[in-house]
């Protein structure tokens, strides 16, 4: 086993070293959410968390880690007699992004279970996490499945596996920590509200800090265990400071006012639901007896807030995660205690993760206001920009806000796809509804029962059955073919030249395709974003998961310029190819927001219905959001998608409250076209 990177040893990050260590002391704080850029040393620092934890007295023998002093009685490997335990280290277990539903959760032998009735179940990860920490790097890039079983076993602390009327159950209670990059895409509602604290972490902008963390990792690359060696008095310092908090835990006191001023504090930043409430009230003992005392403080409640609510008080996927201090500070002299005085409150020790801190993401101390988010409205009477002078040359308008956003209808790819898990167009997935079988191809994973038992029905007789079981073999098991829903890539289109400049007419546009990307984001899909104006076009954001990023890129987009339409549509189809070759199963669509005109060069109407004509000829879904306004129109977006093969729609009927059949309409035409 290779010598982890010592926890003391890591340079900085007070926040999520302090939101580690209260994991330690009190696990039912609920885990640890660590969001931040790439080469931050969120993996390393977690990694080192597990050498930190205390031993647990497991059952010899028990493959699911039953506590000798209250064993679980629906144990698989159950029951257990009374006796005597084996200490182990507390394990950590890593769970892969790409793992399969059964790696996570176990699985049976469903030959075995047919034919002999038996339950041989081979356990999965979560039984290896049970009472230890389950790591998850890259959380946000899970797939959907695994989220919901991780949903699951987090909300009842046991996981079931279940395969055709033959079940399994065992306990599941684990200290939940992953890591993640933002860039790659934002994480469920659901599955980010299971973790009890986030901290954001960012590299140091000092230069001797930065100078520290780098003698140090080429220490430890040249001798990891010599490294180790040399840090081995504070790890065990640190350690035995961790059993004493856990000692000291159940003797803290939550007095009835600090109880209030945590659910104002929760009520004040409008937080959804009761679990940032309890979150923060365990948080905020676990501060406590890690300072060494048996009372909860302010300044306890204070820190608690602000490591447990910055990513639930997010009202949209745009919504940067953070506290406003100022508020916090005021809702809590306002319920403080009238027994503390004006005393100042005990600041705990310093120390690894100890004193310092305050859980403040490094994107400022307070939440856009709705003023300036990018989906805020902009008013029909408000001042006109004046004009910035751009790269696109001179008329170039500067950016506008976005409309409001709105739920918009489904669009969707035509046909059957087989991409990756997510909730757009119809795909061969492994969780559905079952509309066929097939002979499995490697390990049998979902059974379906009717074809097996037709395939083996047959051979009864010349298999010599002669008691009321079915005879059961390899070749006649049959795998469930199921048909759900895939993610898909969603690239962008848009049209900023002069002829989009109108400010009002920018905003809609803004607003249309920031709804878009919302719709994007809920549907697990990959995103793009294209823009052209003057002279050329600009792959503004590559295909990515993180939506943000899109969102971030469209609120800065300036207009004015020519319209090069054929140099729009020929750049989505170099990027449309080379995401081909990168991941050819997830299909795509391309969403060109356009009033159709094309300005530039000789014949730009007839060289962009020419570009258009290769999406065409490789069958590339496609919609054009049609933009033109004004009393006289020329239809020149409805020209454009019947190049594409695909559908117009005005700004209008995108919206889900209008025109029914959308996606018929799409899926009709594009199939046409193929």
């Amino acid at each position: 086993m290779s010598t982890r990177y010592p926890f003391t040893a890591v340079v900085g990050m007070d926040d999520l070293r302090l939101a580690l260590l209260l994991n330690a002391v009190s696990p039912a704080v609920g885990g640890v959410l660590v969001r931040g850029e790439k080469g931050t040393a969120k993996s390393t620092a977690v990694r080192a968390l597990a050498d930190l934890l205390p031993e647990v007295a497991v059952v010899a023998g028990c493959r699911f880690s039953c506590d000798p002093a209250a064993p679980d009685a629906q144990c698989p490997d159950g029951p257990h007699e009374s006796r005597p335990g084996t200490a182990r280290a507390a394990r950590m277990v890593e769970l892969p992004v790409g793992a399969s539903e059964d790696r996570l959760v176990g699985a049976l032998d469903i030959e075995r279970a047919l034919g002999e009735g038996v339950k041989a179940f081979e356990p999965g990860l979560l039984a290896d996490a049970h009472r230890g920490i389950l790591y998850v790097d890259e959380v946000n890039l899970l797939h959907d499945h695994l989220i919901d079983l991780l949903l699951d076993a987090a909300a009842m602390g046991s996981s079931y596996v279940e395969r055709e009327g033959v079940s399994v159950r065992h306990a599941a209670r684990f200290l939940l920590v992953g890591t993640m990059n933002p860039e790659e895409g934002e994480l469920r509602p659901q599955l980010l509200d299971r973790f009890g604290l986030t901290v954001e972490v960012a590299a140091s902008r000092e230069p001797e800090q930065r100078v520290e963390v780098v003698r140090r990792r080429l220490a430890y690359d040249d001798d990891p265990a010599g490294f180790a060696a040399r840090w081995a008095d504070e790890e065990d310092e640190l350690r035995q400071r961790i059993v004493a908090a856990r000692e000291l835990l159940p003797s803290v006191v939550l007095g009835d006012a600090v109880l209030l001023q945590i659910a104002a504090t929760c009520a004040a930043f409008e937080v959804d639901g009761m679990r940032a409430d309890i979150v923060m009230a365990r948080t905020a003992t676990a501060l406590a007896a890690w300072a060494g005392r048996t009372e909860v403080t302010s300044e306890d409640v204070r820190q608690a807030a602000l490591l447990a609510l910055p990513h639930r008080r997010r009202r949209n996927p745009f919504d940067a995660p953070g506290l406003d201090q100022d508020k916090l500070d005021e809702t809590l002299e306002q319920f403080q205690d009238e027994n503390e005085g004006d005393d100042d409150p005990d600041p705990g020790p310093d120390g690894p993760g100890g004193g310092g801190g305050g859980g403040v993401p490094p994107q400022g101390d307070s939440p856009e206001s709705p003023a300036e988010s990018p989906g805020s409205s902009e008013s029909s009477d408000a001042v006109e920009p004046p004009a910035a002078p751009a790269p696109g040359g001179p008329g170039e308008r500067a950016a506008v806000k976005a409309a409001e956003p709105f739920r918009t209808k489904m669009l969707s790819v035509p046909g059957l796809g087989e991409g990756a898990a997510g909730r757009r167009s119809r795909a061969r997935t492994d969780h559905g509804r079952t509309t066929g079988s097939r002979r499995p191809q490697g390990a049998l994973t979902k059974l379906h029962l009717t074809a097996t038992v037709q395939a083996a029905a047959p051979h009864q007789r010349a298999r010599g059955r002669s008691g009321r079981g079915l005879v059961v073999r390899r070749d006649d098991l049959r795998q469930a073919t199921r048909e759900g829903r895939e993610g898909n890539l969603v690239l962008f289109v848009v049209d900023a030249s002069g002829s989009m400049a109108a400010r009002q007419r920018m905003s809609a546009v803004k607003g249309a395709v920031l709804s878009l990307l919302l719709d994007a984001y809920q549907r697990r899909d990959k995103v793009g974003l294209i823009t052209f104006r003057g002279k050329e076009a600009e792959l503004a954001l590559p295909p990515t998961s993180s939506v943000d990023a899109a969102a971030a890129r469209l609120e800065t987009l300036p207009t004015g310029g020519r319209t090069p339409l054929a140099a729009g549509l020929l750049k989505a189809h170099d990027v449309l190819r080379v995401e081909r070759l990168r991941d050819p199963s997830r299909r795509p669509l391309l969403v060109v927001v356009t009033d159709g005109r094309a300005t530039g060069g000789p014949e730009p109407v007839a060289l962009g219905a020419r570009a258009a004509r290769l999406h065409a000829a490789v069958g590339t879904a496609s919609v054009v959001v049609d933009c033109e306004s004004g009393m006289v129109r020329l239809g020149l977006a409805g020209e454009l998608a019947r190049e594409l093969g695909g559908t117009a729609v005005t700004l209008d009927e995108l919206r889900a409250d209008s025109i029914a059949g959308l996606v018929k309409d799409v899926q009709g035409t594009s199939r046409r076209a193929a």
